[in-house]
């Protein structure tokens, strides 16, 4: 959580200062390299929920980098530790 909040106070950062989709992006990398696509959407949402942004171009510029980073394959394939390797299996009940 606590390398989330870092991603979330980068994305909001950016954002303030202008910067928009990989110009964004390249900014997040740089001040938390360790932070992966599948970090940056879930840090977007944490963005996008947290209700004291009320400046609607910055919401509108980290919602589109979430979504341009949700579709990409990259998401797909990153591993991340908080989310089992396998989703649990579906059963259904008789």
């Amino acid at each position: 959580m606590k390398e989330r909040k870092r991603v979330y106070e980068a994305l909001v950062d950016g954002a303030m200062e202008g910067l928009t989709g990989e110009a964004l992006y390249d900014f997040v990398k740089t001040r938390c390299p360790k932070a992966t696509s599948k970090k940056i959407v879930r840090a977007s949402l944490l963005a996008l929920t947290d209700p004291h942004l009320k400046d609607r171009n910055i919401l509108d510029v980290i919602y589109a980098l979430a979504i341009k980073h949700r579709l990409d394959e990259g998401v797909l394939v990153d591993c991340d530790e908080d989310e089992p390797a396998d989703p649990a299996p579906f059963r259904t009940f008789s």
